[in-house]
């Protein structure tokens, strides 16, 4: 577990899970709306030398950058009304390629996650301040120093 305390640590943390990512890797990102998500995202693409900006893809589903390190896939099925859709935009070759895959509001399709998906929870607790996040990894060994 991770405690950030302003926007930038939680893209600082992404940036190293993207610094740190391996091809294949799949990320489940999961947390209520605007806790920092999107943030954590553009940190992670950030990490992967993706230098275009990263914005939530809520309407197409999934958006790829080529540009880094690796190919990046980034999912926000928020708005999938079924699990067919992601048939349909061929996830599976995202899922199983050589890139980062990372699903915004992924518990949307936990059936389709590989098994060795990392996740990440990211969490408010307003008690702690309003720029607080409690960001739980597993699967993903990421030390912020």
């Amino acid at each position: 577990m991770v405690e950030t305390y302003c926007a930038e640590e939680t893209f600082a943390l992404g940036k190293k899970t993207g610094e740190l990512a391996k091809p294949g890797t799949v990320i489940a990102l999961t947390g209520d709306l605007g806790v920092g998500k999107t943030v954590f995202t553009q940190g992670l693409a950030a990490g992967l030398g993706i230098e275009e900006p990263v914005s939530s893809p809520t309407f197409t589903i999934v958006q790829v950058y080529e540009g880094g390190r690796l190919p990046f896939y980034h999912f926000d099925v928020y708005r999938i009304g079924d699990v067919e859709e992601m048939e349909e935009i061929g996830y599976e070759d995202c899922f199983y390629g050589d890139g980062v895959c990372l699903v915004e509001w992924a518990d949307l399709i936990e059936e389709l996650l590989p098994e060795d998906t990392c996740r990440v929870l990211i969490e408010k607790d307003l008690e702690k301040g309003f720029d607080y996040r409690r960001i739980t990894m597993e699967g993903l060994e990421v030390q912020m120093v």
